[in-house]
């Protein structure tokens, strides 16, 4: 846990400097002049922060996942690595992912990595011991389609907008409320202190709507995966795998969100879920 926590706090700080160091060397100037707001600075600002942020942990990526999952990679002999092989040159990928294991009892599996000559797929040692050969293929189906889907950069890049304009908008509306817009309202008693505290309250509003928008084309990608793993393999095995996820799902007393598996809840929580119901998943395979 600890080497978990000090690898996330170590990023953290890389990429902040890293994004201090751009804006330095771009010569962005600040953002609110005596004038008011500069547009242009605060909207390059935003887009170095929001969409660099996204970029970076993209890059880094697959090698997060190694340490922080404690993946283990699997040799090219190894049966999982002929699957993965067999099932890249398939879906027509020009290379094949790296193959890993890593030890948990839930049955998951995941792809990350910045490009399609750059990427990991990983399978728990739960999803190993609980899945026939046929479901295995079907689940590393789906996580090769999403490679093949370029779903990772995607996904990293509307993040990435996300952000830079949640940024943008919370900060525009956060100096007009707090009265640091224009200098007639700062020398009034606008404060920095209200601006930040206004700053706040609007990224926090608008991130919560923008990960709506996030997490519906995630769910909508998980979709296109189900069928990708279901050609790749055949729907019923496709099917039956999530079934299995089902069941387990069903079983276990906490309501558990499988990274790239599955993740179901309230309707409120469906709205912010990365994935969509299990049952919804097995009908659109079903109607074909």
């Amino acid at each position: 846990m600890f080497k978990r926590i000090s690898l996330f706090l170590l990023v953290n700080l890389l990429v902040v400097v890293t994004l201090s160091l751009i804006i330095n060397l771009l010569g962005v100037r600040p953002y609110l002049t005596a004038h008011g707001i500069d547009y242009q600075s605060l909207f390059i600002f935003c887009l170095i922060w929001g969409m660099g942020g996204a970029i970076i942990s993209l890059l880094i990526s697959k090698k997060m996942a190694k340490w922080m999952m404690g993946v283990r990679l699997v040799e090219k002999h190894d049966p999982l690595f002929k699957m993965v092989e067999k099932l890249s040159r398939s879906a027509g990928l020009s290379h094949t992912p790296e193959v890993g294991v890593y030890n948990s009892p839930d049955m998951n599996a995941f792809a990350t990595g910045p490009s399609e000559k750059n990427a990991l797929v990983a399978v728990s040692s739960g999803l190993l011991s609980r899945m026939d050969s046929r479901e295995l293929e079907a689940i590393v189906g789906h996580e090769i389609t999403h490679i093949s889907n370029g779903d990772m950069v995607t996904l990293t890049l509307l993040q990435g907008v996300v952000n830079a304009f949640v940024m943008f908008l919370a900060r525009i509306l956060a100096m007009f409320a707090s009265g640091l817009g224009n200098s007639r309202e700062r020398n009034r008693g606008g404060s920095f202190m209200s601006y930040y505290l206004f700053t706040f309250f609007f990224e926090m509003v608008f991130m919560a709507l923008g990960s709506m928008v996030v997490s519906a084309f995630s769910r909508w990608r998980e979709f296109r995966a189900d069928r990708g793993g279901a050609t790749l393999s055949s729907r019923d095995a496709m099917i039956s795998a999530l079934q299995k996820l089902e069941l387990e799902h069903k079983t276990t007393r906490i309501n558990k969100s499988y990274a790239a598996l599955m993740i179901s809840g309230s309707k409120l929580h469906r709205l912010f879920a990365t994935h969509p119901p299990i049952t919804a998943r097995i009908l659109r395979l079903r109607q074909g």
